[in-house]
């Protein structure tokens, strides 16, 4: 069952990233990340605002924009971005099936 609200940390190990990546980003993309805060004021992300993260990371690590560039990119099509997101995860796993069929032989 996937949860409502994932900690910054989950959110971090989701994209691969460090915490402070995370933090950083959330404050340089306050119109596509709203993540909501607890009583300890502990940042909460939801699953869309983690597929976002997975979009400013390949815009950002894979495709080599700026945070401006990456901004206008969000703005203009995310859902191309989204669809290409997609795309790439469903290549990693299939990579580590692979490399698991490879080391079982």
């Amino acid at each position: 069952m996937e949860k409502l609200f994932y900690s910054i940390s989950e959110a971090a190990q989701a994209i691969g990233e460090s915490v402070s990546l995370v933090r950083f980003w959330s404050n340089s993309f306050p119109k596509q990340l709203k993540p909501r805060r607890n009583a300890k004021g502990n940042r909460q992300y939801t699953a869309e605002d983690i597929e976002i993260l997975k979009q400013i990371h390949f815009l950002v690590k894979e495709k080599g924009l700026t945070l401006e560039g990456a901004e206008r990119e969000l703005n203009a099509s995310g859902a191309a971005v989204s669809k290409s997101v997609k795309a790439l995860d469903s290549l990693k796993e299939i990579r580590a099936q692979l490399m698991e069929i490879k080391n079982s032989i």
